[in-house]
């Protein structure tokens, strides 16, 4: 046989090992994937061959219909869950009990969405119809929020016998887990801590914008315009020169599922409501005449039997949500401990020259994107807390009198798991403390938040931080601060706990801007809210 005979039958033997080694890498890879989609659940076996059949039923094994597979066995628990859990209602036996159970219920539909949102998301990556990279974002927020939902259910159990409570932990392990374990698997197949950013500019929409299709000349002066000049879709006034008398009522009217921007004109007056403003409610913009002049204000709170999520003056669900000139106020005060003006778990909402006024919990900023700009928040316990992903810049923070033998904390943010994208970051702020004041506590085990650019005054404690109890969380934990100003920012007397960063590059403190943070640059510009996509110095 001729060399050059000897030389082609090499090389095609050659390639055939490669190309079983690859297939065999792949496989193992695949495999590797599936066990840890179904990682510590109950009935494992049957996880393996769900995700298995899924699997084949996508055509073709690869990571992403691996991940793909993943979501939807997901979905599909958490779905059960939410019929496991109206079993319940027929056991609850205390008030506090039935808003606890209707808590979940919401909650569990909130994981549901975020999982379908994810879903459709892959979908689109795997037709070729979205760039993996775009939507790095959307996937990270969804799956982390999804996974933080079945926390907030339990903790509506504070306060009762925890009998029930019992009962629904139960049922919602399995969803907990399964969500955790895609989280992880998406986390590891895309992402890398702290990694160089697209773009560090910065950014002000107002000089550079071009606008949505879907904004009139109209809402493109809501910044620059008068509230009379502006386009409106409805009037809400107390003296029924408007099209509605409550803000409720404007909502309750307003086109569910909307596409394009809904405006609501709430005119200066002191609205006496509590606002729950559904899922199916997107797109809503309300416009007042000013903090201070246009109040929404309630009283609900914990003493009186609600849970901590049900007690917001006004709660805020559907996508793309944004508020300005505005006050958001809750007069529980802080003998009635939980008690919230505002409760954010609207995706890509923004809010512009606002005021959240309360105590113990003012601001909940429980999940999702979220962006607040020259706002002020004041409170006296954990005031601004919850597990969002939260940008705060050019807003003031003020802190108010507790009670008795009470330690003032401006946070508690809370992440649980260190794949989640969410934290809290304070920009170019000022905070104002009356009294001796802490910057922040670990509500959860992961928590995370700092403060960049901010004025401190004198009773920020020169250790700046507080435990929440013993060393939880305070190595796991992420804090940090970067060229804050003021007599209370002096940095030598800090904790040293391991999870404390005083934060010296500047790479670092980039990450958790508007740009990087929450992904700003691809959804703010359609707010029509000017802000700094990066660091200002």
């Amino acid at each position: 046989m001729p060399f050059s005979n000897f030389l082609i039958i090499y090389i095609l033997l050659s390639s055939y090992h490669i190309l079983s080694h690859a297939l065999i890498e792949q496989n193992q890879t695949i495999e590797s994937m599936m066990l840890q989609a179904c990682d510590k659940v109950n009935n494992q076996d049957t996880c393996l061959s769900s995700m298995h059949s899924r699997t084949i039923s996508h055509g073709h094994s690869n990571p992403t219909s691996v991940l793909k597979a993943a979501i939807e066995n997901t979905l599909n628990e958490a779905i059960s869950a939410i019929d496991m859990i109206t079993r319940f209602n027929t056991l609850s036996i205390s008030y506090r009990e039935q808003i606890a159970i209707e808590d979940c219920k919401e909650l569990l539909d909130f994981s549901v969405s975020e999982l379908a949102w994810s879903l459709s998301e892959m979908n689109k990556i795997r037709a070729g119809l979205k760039n993996p990279h775009d939507s790095e974002g959307n996937l990270k927020a969804w799956l982390s929020a999804a996974l933080s939902n079945q926390d907030t259910c339990l903790e509506g159990f504070e306060g009762t016998d925890h009998r029930l409570e019992r009962y629904i932990r139960g049922s919602l392990a399995q969803v907990t887990q399964l969500i955790g374990n895609v989280l992880t698997l998406y986390t590891q197949m895309h992402t890398l801590p702290f990694k160089p950013p697209r773009n560090n500019s910065t950014y002000t929409q107002l000089e550079n914008e071009k606008f949505p299709s879907w904004m009139t000349d109209g809402d493109k002066e809501l910044l620059v315009s008068s509230s009379n000049r502006m386009h409106v879709d409805s009037i809400v006034s107390l003296d029924g020169t408007g099209h509605y008398r409550s803000v409720t009522e404007a909502i309750f009217e307003a086109p569910s599922y909307s596409s394009r921007r809904y405006v609501i004109y709430v005119k200066k007056g002191v609205y006496n409501e509590n606002i729950d403003m559904k899922k199916k409610k997107m797109n809503i913009m309300l416009v007042g005449d000013g903090i201070g002049e246009t109040v929404i204000t309630g009283n609900r709170n914990f003493m009186q039997g609600w849970t901590t999520f049900r007690t917001a003056t006004v709660a805020v669900s559907g996508k793309g949500f944004i508020a300005r000139d505005i006050t958001f106020r809750n007069t529980a005060g802080a003998q009635n401990h939980q008690g919230v003006a505002l409760r954010v778990d609207s995706d890509k909402s923004a809010f512009y020259r606002c005021s959240m006024e309360g105590y113990q919990d003012t601001l909940y900023a429980h999940s999702l994107r979220q962006f607040y700009r020259e706002c002020t928040i004041s409170g006296t316990i954990d005031f601004i807390f919850g597990n969002g992903a939260a940008v705060l810049q050019n807003c003031k923070i003020f802190t108010r009198e507790p009670l008795p033998f009470q330690k003032v904390t401006i946070t508690a943010q809370g992440r649980k798991d260190p794949h989640q994208s969410t934290g809290f970051s304070i920009q170019d702020s000022y905070v104002y403390a009356t009294k001796p004041t802490y910057l922040g506590r670990p509500w959860k085990q992961f928590s995370r938040t700092v403060f960049m650019n901010t004025y401190m005054s004198g009773l920020v404690q020169p250790r700046g931080w507080l435990e929440w109890y013993g060393d939880f969380g305070l190595g796991t934990l992420w804090y940090g601060e970067y060229k804050n100003y003021g007599p209370g920012a002096a940095v030598s007397g800090r904790v040293r706990w391991p999870g404390y960063h005083i934060i010296t590059d500047a790479s670092v403190a980039s990450f958790f801007t508007v740009g990087r943070f929450i992904d700003g640059l691809s959804w703010l510009p359609h707010t029509g809210i000017k802000f700094s996509a990066g660091l200002t110095n």
